[in-house]
């Protein structure tokens, strides 16, 4: 645990091996062998790797480390290892600590048991790791781990790593491209950026044991509403519990050893949940280093006697979990190319990259919303703390204004930025924004960046990360298309912005995305509003975006119809598994006890009822509504088992995945409905589960 006076900036990635610490250890040549892949591409000969594994095993030594792994992240949503000793013999008996670079460089790890989506049988079990130069190496659990791709033997990416490593290489080109026709000659990469912020619960160890949907299913499957939700809006930025504040400090200190630049942590809206929010990174270093925060927040919980809940709705009636993905495109100069300036209606270029992404979030609307796509953020999108499931941009009334005078070819003037009128002479003075925020949109401009606001909290921000840049990509690759070829650069460029603005308008709402009435306008605008998983993950392999992700290496067709039936089938088995969980509790659990407590009840009728002038109505009325909701659970429990036997896995995997949407869920959310009633008439020393006010409350 930090000490009151620690020196942070002392130890901040002190368990990285970083670009300073390979200044330092390696010779001049390797590091800037190694620089030059990182910045330009291309292989590191043999001697380098060999030189730079040889550094990097005495400098994890010297942190503890015996072991080492090829640290990578599979379609499971989490990350993988596979540990391997630094001995080798050394012929008398001993060994030595070696690691060579053949070994940093590539692995191979069993491809058969991982998901695959159909492009490994299981007999085929060979696939390959290989080193990104790109992300840094650190020490954990007294392990070096080596960041690295994934793919199968015949070269299909398996990971998220490898289409995110593409999708950065082509939103580059693109980007420059553009910049060449500013008259920018000195940029030479361009590099997406991305700041997840997230949420999350944390409940009691000891109570989390004694729910068996929380401990297998990550939320809970049944819960009566407690007296007190969110309503006082009382936990919101309120005072930290000491437990709580102990967790987030010791969560800081172990992020900060391995470089995540963790910043921002609060209480959030329901009781329970917490959000941290990191410094803006590289999109493909910030990846990275959400798996690694929602690792370290989960072994960390367990230290304190808590469970770090990271599913996106793990108590029914208060706010759900997600993870806000703020995006920009930086260039290699240190140029931020969606700040808007002080006169945004004068800087072209920034115009040209605010309709790019106008235009590709309107004709890739389906792609976005497949991205996000899970069993667990199907209970959250739409939802009041969550933005719904039709995908809309909010700008804000300057941009907005900006682009109605480029359609309408009207003068805009710039106000220039506004102080706030407090009314208090001793408060400073207080620039004002140029807009307010919309929390209920779910991609909104937010000054210099977009937020993306549809990403669940468990989901790793590799896929919405990968599709934003390959759509941007695409569209600036269009747009400079046409302005290298125009014959008046400023004539064109003109024409392109009124038009791309015009066009694709549809997708700016500036109003409530919670208001009823905005699916209607939606409709009527032409948005797709894609409800759910069943709905939605077919989006994958939808002809334009095959194309979309093919004409720029990022995914195959193979690799796409992979992911596809990889995230439904994810669906159908978390259903499966949630839907097995319900009947083991209803059965074992919940009708027993209320069976139990109809029992007493019973007895204590008969004992009382030879009592002269007892009422005996409340045991009578509540005997009769317990014996009728616990036989109608016990029936829809057989239904809902009926069902699971019913499912034909030799159905493709969208026919299964709406079959569970229509049937096993729909019995499951009646049957809760059922439960959660029960759990409000039975006596509390019957129930044979914590409820949500010792969940949610617990000191």
């Amino acid at each position: 645990m930090l000490e009151p006076n620690a020196n942070v900036p002392a130890f901040f990635g002190n368990l990285v091996f970083h670009e300073e610490t390979m200044r330092q250890r390696l010779s001049e040549r390797a590091f800037s062998s190694w620089k030059r892949c990182v910045e330009s591409g291309g292989d590191l000969d043999s001697a380098t790797a060999n030189e730079i594994a040889g550094a990097m095993k005495d400098w994890a030594i010297e942190k503890g480390a015996t072991h080492f792994t090829h640290w990578f992240q599979p379609m499971t949503g989490i990350t993988a290892e596979k540990h391997d000793s630094f001995i080798v013999p050394n012929g008398k008996g001993g060994v030595l600590m070696e690691l060579s670079g053949k070994e940093l460089v590539r692995g191979e790890a069993d491809a058969s048991s991982f998901p695959s989506g159909g492009i490994r049988s299981t007999f085929e079990a060979r696939g390959y790791t290989a080193w990104d130069p790109t992300a840094f190496a650190f020490v954990k659990e007294n392990t070096l781990c080596i960041p690295t791709v994934f793919c199968s033997y015949g070269g299909h990416a398996l990971d998220k790593k490898t289409p995110l490593l593409r999708s950065m290489e082509a939103i580059s080109r693109a980007s420059v491209r553009i910049l060449r026709l500013f008259g920018d000659t000195e940029v030479q990469r361009v590099i997406p950026q991305a700041g997840p912020e997230q949420e999350y619960f944390l409940v009691s160890k000891e109570m989390v044991s004694r729910r068996q949907d929380l401990k297998l299913c990550g939320r809970t499957l049944f819960g009566a509403k407690p007296p007190k939700g969110q309503e006082l809006d009382d936990h919101y930025y309120g005072s930290i519990k000491p437990r709580v504040a102990a967790f987030m400090r010791e969560l800081d200190e172990e992020l900060w050893k391995v470089g995540v630049l963790a910043k921002t942590e609060h209480n959030e809206v329901a009781p329970a949940q917490h959000e941290l929010a990191p410094i803006y990174t590289d999109v493909n270093s910030a990846c990275d280093q959400n798996q690694l925060t929602m690792e370290f927040m989960k072994t960390v919980a367990e230290r304190h006697g808590l469970v770090c809940l990271l599913h996106e709705k793990p108590f029914a009636g208060v706010n759900g979990s997600g993870k806000h993905n703020n995006w920009s495109l930086s260039t290699d100069t240190g140029k931020n190319l969606l700040a808007p300036g002080k006169t945004p209606r004068q800087n072209a270029q920034f115009l040209l990259f605010l309709a790019a992404f106008i235009k590709g979030m309107d004709e890739y609307a389906e792609m976005m919303r497949c991205t996000v796509s899970t069993a667990g953020n199907d209970h959250r999108l739409g939802g009041n703390e969550a933005p719904p499931a039709v995908v809309s941009i909010f700008l804000g009334d300057e941009l907005d204004a900006i682009i109605k005078s480029i359609i309408e070819r009207t003068e805009y003037v710039e106000t220039g930025k506004r102080n706030l009128q407090i009314g208090v002479d001793s408060i400073p003075t207080i620039p004002q924004d140029s807009t307010d925020r919309n929390r209920t949109s779910p991609i909104a401009f937010t000054g210099n960046k977009f937020e993306f606001r549809m990403l669940g909290s468990s989901q790793s921000i590799a896929g919405p990360n990968i599709a934003i840049n390959t759509i941007m990509a695409e569209e600036l690759t269009q747009f400079a298309e046409i302005l290298e070829k125009a014959e008046d650069f400023n004539k064109e460029l003109d024409k392109l912005l009124r038009h791309t603005f015009r066009d694709h308008s549809r997708i700016i709402f500036s109003g409530n995305g919670y208001d009823k009435s905005w699916g209607d306008e939606a409709e009527a605008r032409g948005l797709p509003n894609l409800r759910s998983c069943a709905d939605s993950l077919p989006s994958y392999i939808l002809e334009k975006n095959v194309k979309l992700f093919a004409n720029h290496n990022v995914f195959t067709r193979t690799e796409l119809e992979a992911r596809c039936d990889i995230h439904l089938e994810s669906y159908c088995k978390t259903l499966h598994i949630e839907a097995l969980t319900m009947v083991d509790m209803i059965t074992r659990s919940i009708v027993p006890a209320v069976s139990a407590y109809i029992n007493d009840l019973s007895l204590s009728y008969t004992n009382r009822s030879s009592i002269p002038n007892v009422c005996l109505e409340p045991e009578q009325s509540l005997i009769a509504e317990l014996s009728l909701c616990n036989s109608h659970l016990w029936e829809l429990c057989g239904q809902l088992s009926d069902a699971l036997m019913a499912d034909d896995i030799s159905r493709n995997m969208q026919q299964r995945a709406r079959y569970y949407r229509d049937t096993v869920f729909c019995l499951m959310e009646q049957a809760r409905v059922l439960a959660d009633h029960l759990e409000s008439i039975t006596a509390a020393k019957y129930w044979p589960f914590p409820t949500y006010a010792e969940l949610l409350y617990q000191g």
